[in-house]
């Protein structure tokens, strides 16, 4: 059984979810999101809370309980407070800034990297060395937070490069005479 599966999706207040077949869709303030539930789960709302059950006890069936309703609760969360990703930029010279839909980030190349944000995500830099990235999609937001990363991942030396805020980069010695 899942212990997961079986705690019912409380719907926050000024979010409202429908179910038509294997497709749920919740409104809320933020925005609007659905997700598409396998053959295997039933969905039903009932006053102010989702359920999710299996149909049948095959293992699969028991897989897709408690991923659909994780992804119903991921849904709920980013119609109502969003999902948030903070990085930090550390290297000397190394700054990051918003133009228009483009951040500009300086990061040791030659040139500036330009990197446009997707339809759908905020990004913010309060500071030359810190980047936000805002959205209702969890994956979409870890996803435009892992390319801005892969710019200039963080190396083991100096430490140089974007990491996520309270990440821990295991450092080496260098060189010995």
């Amino acid at each position: 059984m899942s212990r997961i599966g079986k705690k019912p999706v409380d719907l926050a207040k000024g979010v409202t979810a429908s179910v038509s077949g294997q497709t749920i869709e919740v409104k809320g303030p933020k925005g609007t999101r659905s997700f598409t539930a396998g053959d295997n789960v039933s969905i039903t709302v009932e006053g102010n809370e989702v359920k999710v059950t299996p149909r049948g006890l095959s293992k699969i069936a028991r897989q897709q309980w408690g991923m659909s309703r994780s992804m119903i609760e991921n849904l709920v969360t980013g119609v109502t407070t969003g999902f948030k990703k903070e990085m930090e930029i550390q290297g000397v010279g190394y700054r990051a800034a918003m133009q228009g839909n483009i951040l500009k980030l300086s990061l040791g190349f030659s040139h500036e990297v330009n990197f446009e944000v997707p339809k759908g995500i905020t990004v913010t830099t309060p500071k030359p060395t810190e980047i936000t990235v805002e959205g209702i999609d969890q994956q979409e937001v870890g996803q435009v937070a892992a390319n801005i990363r892969d710019w200039k991942r963080p190396e083991p030396y100096k430490g140089k490069g974007i990491r996520y805020k309270g990440e821990f980069v295991f450092r080496k010695e260098g060189k010995k005479k």
